[in-house]
C-alpha cells in the first residue's frame, strides 16, 4: 500500500490555518460585543469605530470630543483631511462611527485651465467648490484616476465640460441660459420646448449654438399675456393745529399693492406691434400712507413777520411759489404789510386795504389788528376778483389800485 505523505501534510496545514482564522474571528466578535455591552452598561466610555484608509479600528474612549479620540488613538490628520462627524463633535451617545477621508491630489481641468488642489472631498461638486470653481446645472463633470502619474501624481482628475451660455428669449421673456446641445433644435429638445404651428424661431433649427448666440422663440399673431404690476399707494395728509407749520412726519408708511394685468399682444415677425390691456385683477390692495403736517401758523408782531405769514397762507391757499413775488409787491404798495395801515381819503384799511374795513369782520372780530384775519380776507378777495395774486398785481399796475 502506498501513502501520499505530502498531500496529507498539506491538508493538515490548511485545516490548522482555518481553525486559527475562526478563533481570531470569534475573538474579534467577542471583543466588539464586550465593548458595546461595556459602553451601554453605563460603566463609562463610548464605543468608537474608526474607518480610515479601508481599515477599521474599534476602541472604548472616555474622551470629550471626536478629535480627542483620534489624538488618543495616535491618528494624525492633515489640514486637508475631512472627518465625519467633525473633530469638534462632543461625545454624548454610547456609540459612534467615525469616517476619515484622507486628502489626495486632484487635478481640475476646466477648459484651458488646469489646476492642482489637495482635497478630501469625494464628489465632483464638492471638489469644484473647494477649488473655488462655480458649476452650473447644465455643466457636466467626470471624475477619474489620473492617467499621467508623472505630471499629476497618484491622484484623481476632475474634468469639467462647460455648457454654452447664450441669450434665449422665449415668448417675450429673455434670460441667459446654458446648454450642451450643438444646434437650436437639439437645445429646444433639451429644454423640453415643443413648437406649435404658429411658433417661429429667429434661427434655423439646424443652426449651431455658440457662446453669445441669441435665440428667440415667438408666436405669430394675437395672444394674451398676464404680468404682475404695482399699484402705487395714495398719501393722506392730516393737519395738526398743535404742530408748527413746516412739521411733517409719516404716521403710517404706505405699501404698494399688486395687480395682474392681462394684455392682448400682437406679434409680427417676432416684434410686438400692439399691446392692449383687456383685464386687471387686484391681488393685493395698496395701503395708504398717512402724513401728519403742522398747521399751526405763527403769530406775527411786525410787517416782516406778517410777510412770512402771508407767504405760508398763500401756499396753503393752493398758489405756487411763482405767485409770491406778485403778492409781496402788491401789498408792499398797498400797506407795507402793516395791519394798522389806513387810507385817510378812501377809508381802506389793513394789509390788503379792505374798503371799508368792516368787510373783514366776517373773518374775525379782531380784523383791525390780526394779520391772519386780514390776510385770509385778502386772499379770498384776490381769488374771487382776479383769480391769482399776479393777475391782481397786473391790474394794480394799470389802474393804481385793485
Amino acid at each position: 500500500m502506498s501513502i501520499n505523505l505530502r498531500k496529507s501534510t498539506t491538508s493538515r496545514v490548511i485545516w490548522g490555518v482555518g481553525i486559527v482564522l475562526a478563533l481570531l474571528l470569534i475573538g474579534l466578535t467577542s471583543f466588539v460585543i464586550h465593548q458595546k455591552a461595556h459602553a451601554q452598561s453605563g460603566s463609562g466610555g463610548h464605543l468608537i469605530t474608526i474607518h480610515d484608509r479601508g481599515e477599521e479600528k474599534v476602541l472604548l474612549s472616555d474622551a470629550a470630543t471626536i478629535g480627542d479620540v483620534l489624538k488618543g488613538a495616535g491618528i494624525t490628520l492633515d489640514s486637508h483631511d475631512a472627518v465625519e462627524p467633525a473633530t469638534s463633535q462632543k461625545l454624548i451617545a454610547t456609540e459612534y462611527q467615525v469616517n476619515i477621508y484622507r486628502a489626495r491630489p486632484v487635478t481640475v481641468v476646466d477648459g484651458s485651465t488646469r489646476q492642482k488642489i489637495v482635497t478630501a472631498y469625494q464628489t465632483a461638486e464638492q471638489i469644484a467648490k473647494d477649488a473655488g470653481i462655480t458649476l452650473y446645472a447644465e455643466d457636466t463633470t467626470t471624475l477619474t484616476r489620473s492617467d499621467d502619474i508623472l505630471a499629476d501624481g497618484a491622484g484623481l482628475e476632475l474634468r469639467i465640460t462647460r455648457a454654452v451660455p447664450f441669450t434665449f428669449t422665449l415668448y417675450g421673456s429673455s434670460s441667459t441660459v446654458r446648454t450642451q446641445a450643438k444646434t437650436v433644435g437639439d437645445m429646444l429638445k433639451e429644454k423640453g420646448i415643443t413648437l406649435g404651428a404658429s411658433d417661429r424661431t429667429s434661427l434655423p433649427l439646424t443652426a449651431a449654438i455658440t457662446a453669445n448666440t441669441e435665440v428667440r422663440v415667438w408666436r405669430e399673431g394675437k395672444q394674451t399675456i398676464t404680468v404682475e404690476e404695482p399699484i402705487a399707494f395714495d398719501t393722506t395728509q392730516i393737519k395738526d393745529a398743535d404742530r408748527d407749520y413746516g412739521y411733517k412726519a409719516i404716521q403710517t408708511a404706505g405699501v404698494n399693492g399688486t395687480k395682474n394685468v392681462t394684455y392682448e399682444v400682437e406679434i409680427q415677425d417676432g416684434v410686438e406691434v400692439n399691446r392692449t390691456a383687456i383685464a386687471s385683477l387686484t391681488t393685493l390692495a395698496p395701503s395708504n400712507q398717512v402724513v401728519i403736517i403742522g398747521a399751526k401758523l405763527p403769530t406775527p408782531t411786525n410787517p416782516t413777520e406778517n410777510q412770512a405769514l402771508g407767504h405760508i397762507m398763500m401756499l396753503n391757499a393752493g398758489y405756487g411759489e411763482d405767485q409770491w413775488s406778485c403778492l409781496y409787491t402788491l401789498w408792499i404798495h398797498e400797506s407795507g404789510w402793516r395791519t394798522t395801515a389806513g387810507n385817510q381819503s378812501s377809508g381802506a384799511y389793513g394789509i390788503p386795504q379792505s374798503l371799508p374795513a368792516t368787510k373783514m369782520a366776517a373773518y374775525g372780530s379782531d380784523y383791525l389788528t390780526n394779520a391772519q384775519t386780514q390776510i385770509s380776507w385778502g386772499l379770498d378777495y384776490i381769488k374771487g376778483r382776479y383769480g391769482s395774486p399776479c393777475s391782481a398785481w397786473d391790474s394794480w399796475q394799470i389802474k393804481g389800485w385793485y
